[in-house]
């Protein structure tokens, strides 16, 4: 079991990484951008790949209508995710101490999965959220209006995940080392609740044998 501790805890700590690196990467290219344009998203706010990649991709989005990209202070979500993010750490740091000292069993660390696992659930659906009200609610005035074949106006929501074509942009979604950083915290949380549960059965089997010999 200490030895499912300690790979709980390190685990958890592993969610410090969306501090220092993006949780998401998003390009835009086409062929007037050689060096393609990029934003990259992290917990606390968003920043572009380049020096003035945001401030390019706003004069872009202006002439179809989009908003500007949003402030760090104009969304709720880049002051709650850190504090979500440092409570499932300390929650996690938590728990593998715990269970070093004999106090909780290994199940804790699936809760801590789990519960970590519906909360990047709903982050993405919010993430979602916003780039559908970001492609979709354009200004009636802009100055270009383009429509799809049937008439109705042309949205251009970035994909959550993977690639889409928008005009002559050949735009990008994927998860950045910060995710990464959170995938392989929250696999190894999963390889803790494995150790425990098989260090649990290895004490059982010890002790019926010695009961069994005694």
């Amino acid at each position: 079991m200490k030895r499912a501790s300690v790979i709980m805890i390190v685990g958890s700590l592993c969610l410090l990484g969306l501090f220092v690196f993006p949780l998401w990467n998003i390009m835009l290219g086409a062929p007037q951008y050689p060096d393609p344009l990029g934003m990259n998203i992290h917990i606390n706010g968003i920043q572009g790949v380049s020096e003035f990649d945001l401030q390019n991709i706003d004069g872009l989005n202006h002439y179809i209508g989009m908003k500007t990209i949003p402030k760090a202070d104009e969304m709720w979500e880049f002051n709650v995710f850190p504090i979500v993010i440092i409570g499932m750490v300390v929650l996690g740091v938590l728990f593998g101490v715990l269970g070093f000292l004999g106090k909780i069993d290994y199940r804790y660390f699936l809760g801590w999965f789990l519960l970590m696992s519906i909360l990047g659930i709903m982050g993405m659906y919010d993430f979602n959220l916003w780039l559908t009200d970001y492609g979709s609610n354009l200004d009636p005035h802009a100055i270009i209006k383009v429509i799809n074949e049937d008439g109705t106006p042309m949205t251009y929501k970035p994909p959550l995940f993977g690639y889409k074509k928008l005009l002559n942009f050949d735009v990008s979604s994927i998860p950045a080392k910060g995710a990464w950083f959170m995938f392989a915290g929250m696999a190894l949380t999963v390889v803790a609740f494995f150790v425990g549960l098989k260090s649990k059965g290895s004490h059982k089997s010890h002790q019926e044998h010695k009961l069994a010999t005694s």
